[in-house]
């Protein structure tokens, strides 16, 4: 069975994929087939439908403009023999498939976000089923396309062109990069369309003219419900599957350099697999824990949560009692340490997923602590939850140290004749830690489907408002909403966390390519005194900081058009506040998308470029200290802007729920102003650093050879 699945491993994750693929399809069926409800909320979710649909086909058309020149540009180095002939090619494919993940995601949320509404009038039970298996379809979509993807590469390389391990892995890196560029186009430009609707929307809206959340005499109202999709769904959709896909092929690379000095070509393989089939082996625990997502009629938040939480828990057990029999099997018992550094990352994952929860669920004490401090006003609540942002870092960077830490020297245990021996072996402990990584998104299948579930949920409580449905409709789909809000943070978390982890994996792995390419002969000097390295630090620790400026600086262009275009209508429609008059929805849409669009394009270039300037510059050790910088603050950032955003979120919910007067109160209209600081830090700039962090490393990695012979320093 070992030897089979060995040589034939390509057709084993083949398999897997489809069976995602078709639990897809089956689960797209089923949600399809629940009722959309009258005509008025058919109406709306047709409305919010058309504009996420025009914004992905004109971002998708302006990204292909991207592609095609970088393709060219690999295709040349491919030519003059600096790169493979499959990269140009694996690099389109990444792309091609991380944007398709996004795509089906927004098509069915956009689907279901009625149905979920109407199934709420019901009860809170099946509100809940039908948003998470809408969910769901874009979590398995996001896990089988990205192994299929592999796949299909791994039985060309190795079935047609008779590939060796080195090679495989050279080829399906690319696949990252292309996979990380499309993430940070789709989570940058979806970010600030989402956000710049949804700050427009409140800040005139709710702030100016006091009228409720989702109201359809906002004009910006059905532009908040697009943004919900085309960032926090299709956006996100992309930027994990990119998480998931990076994991993968860091561990494979470090698997099969890892045990190179064996020379032997089927240990290399055995590393090189071990990954994918821990991948695989957590879509079918993934798909098993679906089935026990279900809650009572009850609308407490800890209820909701334990529900999801059962599904995943479950999940993670599942795939921690498979992994022992897999690495076992496969690698053999003198490598039986790598097991502990797979549950390593699982648990690290789990209590990255706590800490998240604990510092923005409105059941804790931060949030609602972050909520009492509206009763001083905007500015007390907006310095709290800066300030809890910035402690709540403290706990990830702890289980991230101890998961590093854990993983690394864990690999170095196994059985030697027949008794437990240790012993540090570097390359191991860097294919340990990036198997960690692997181990923590090895649920990503059902983790991103109880995130994606949130943004549908979101948009059906904005359709019951604007339909007039019974209140009690509005209750559940909040409560599922204010869930959702954890359950994103939560998720975001377990990005950020896995993009340390990859992006650490990522680092060795240029550092491996580099004396490969060299052929032994580059010496890295990665001391701190090394000119080169300290200046390279410097400029990678900048790098997440310019980033997430920049973002939130479109944000801030694309809402001031957003609350002028309000404003003007307000102003301009007679009838407009009465209810007699229709707002024009396509005016706000179509400004967010411009705006969108034209704003995305130089923080999604600098973090291909940059990397690229800088090895030109200062050779593979410059290069070497940016991927460290960028890496340490860009972690810090991401934890720090995902958990401030989500916990001013949940603090605004917490007050709507009741609390501190209530909505309407000025403690909630500061608790709004707090949200609106807080939307572009937790859906734009936060979760768009975790790909940036990883794509420098890719980028670095394609573009090794280049700087290995073209570089400033070799010149002096």
């Amino acid at each position: 069975m070992v030897d089979f699945i060995t040589n034939h491993y390509p057709l084993v994750t083949l398999a897997v994929a489809l069976i995602a693929l078709l639990y897809v399809a089956i689960t797209t069926k089923r949600v399809l087939g629940y009722e959309e409800g009258n005509d008025l909320m058919k109406k709306l979710s047709r409305s919010i439908r058309a504009g996420a649909s025009a914004f992905l086909k004109r971002q998708y058309t302006v990204v292909a403009i991207f592609f095609v020149v970088i393709a060219a540009i690999l295709g040349v180095m491919a030519i003059l023999g600096i790169l493979n002939p499959y990269m140009p090619f694996a690099f389109l494919t990444g792309g091609i498939y991380s944007g398709l993940a996004g795509f089906i995601g927004m098509k069915i949320a956009t689907a279901c976000n009625d149905r979920t509404a109407n199934a709420c009038q019901h009860s809170l039970n099946q509100g809940l089923r039908v948003a998470f298996s809408a969910g769901s379809v874009m979590g398995f979509t996001v896990v089988g396309l990205g192994l299929l993807d592999v796949s299909v590469w791994l039985i060309l390389l190795k079935y047609v062109f008779a590939e060796n391990a080195d090679t495989i892995t050279n080829a399906i890196v690319t696949f990252g990069m292309g996979a990380s560029s499309m993430a940070l186009f789709a989570r940058v430009g979806g970010g600030i369309f989402t956000k710049a609707a949804d700050v427009g929307a409140d800040l005139v809206g709710k702030v100016e003219a006091g009228i409720p959340e989702d109201d359809p005499r906002n004009p910006a109202v059905i532009a908040d419900n697009v943004g919900d999709n085309v960032g926090d769904v299709a956006g996100m959709g992309a930027d994990l599957y990119e998480s998931y896909f990076g994991s993968l092929v860091s561990a494979a690379a470090l698997g099969v350099a890892a045990f190179r000095q064996t020379a032997n070509e089927i240990t290399m393989t055995k590393a090189l697999i071990v990954p994918l089939l821990l991948a695989a082996v957590g879509i079918i625990c993934s798909i098993l824990g679906t089935f026990l997502v279900r809650t009572k009629e009850n609308t407490d938040q800890k209820s909701l949560l334990a529900a999801l939480s059962r599904g995943t828990n479950f999940s993670a057990v599942l795939v921690a009692l498979a992994a022992f029999p897999l690495v076992w099997f496969v690698l053999g018992s003198q490598y039986i340490g790598l097991y502990g550094a797979i549950l390593a990352g699982l648990l690290a994952g789990v209590l990255i997923g706590k800490a998240t929860e604990y510092f923005t669920s409105d059941s804790y004490k931060p949030t609602r602590k972050l909520a009492a401090n509206s009763e001083t006003g905007s500015a007390t609540i907006i310095i709290g939850g800066i300030s809890l942002g910035m402690l709540s870092t403290a706990l990830p960077i702890i289980i991230i140290a101890v998961c590093i830490l854990g993983a690394f020297f864990l690999a170095g245990v196994g059985f030697a004749n027949g008794s437990l021996a240790f012993a540090v072996n570097e390359g191991l402990g860097l294919y340990g830690i990036a198997l960690a990584a692997v181990g923590m998104l090895s649920t990503l299948g059902i983790t991103l489907a109880t995130d994606a579930y949130g943004p549908i949920a979101d948009n059906a409580g904005g359709i019951a408002e604007m339909a007039g449905l019974d209140p009690e409709v509005r209750e559940r789909t909040d409560a599922l909403d204010s869930l959702g809000n954890t359950t994103a943070a939560t998720g975001k978390g377990f990005a950020i966390g896995s993009a340390a982890l990859t992006a650490l994996a990522l680092v060795a792995s240029y550092r491996d390519q580099i004396i490969q390419l060299s052929g032994g002969k580059f010496e890295f000097d990665m001391r701190l005194m090394n000119p080169a390295v300290l200046v390279g630090l410097f400029i990678g620790a900048c790098l997440p900081f310019v980033f997430a400026a920049l973002t939130m600086e479109s944000v801030g262009k694309a809402a001031q058009s957003i609350v002028l275009e309000v404003r003007r209508q307000f102003k301009e429609i007679a009838g407009l506040m009465d209810g007699k008059a229709e707002p024009d929805y396509k005016a706000c849409v179509d400004l967010c998308t411009r705006s969108s669009l034209r704003e995305m394009i130089l923080p999604s270039v600098i973090a291909v470029v940059v990397p690229v300037i800088v090895g030109l510059l200062l050779g593979p050790n410059g290069v070497i200290g940016l991927l460290a910088g960028s890496t340490a603050t860009g972690f810090l950032i991401a934890i720090f802007m995902s958990n401030s955003g989500g916990a001013w979120d949940n603090a605004k919910k917490y007050i709507e729920s009741g609390a501190h007067d209530g909505k309407g109160s000025d403690q909630h209209k500061a608790a709004v102003v707090g949200d609106t600081v807080g939307d572009p830090f937790k859906d734009t700039s936060g979760p768009s650093i975790n790909i940036l962090i990883k794509l420098l490393s890719v980028v670095s990695i394609v573009f090794g050879a280049l700087v290995l012979n073209f570089n400033l320093f070799n010149l002096l």
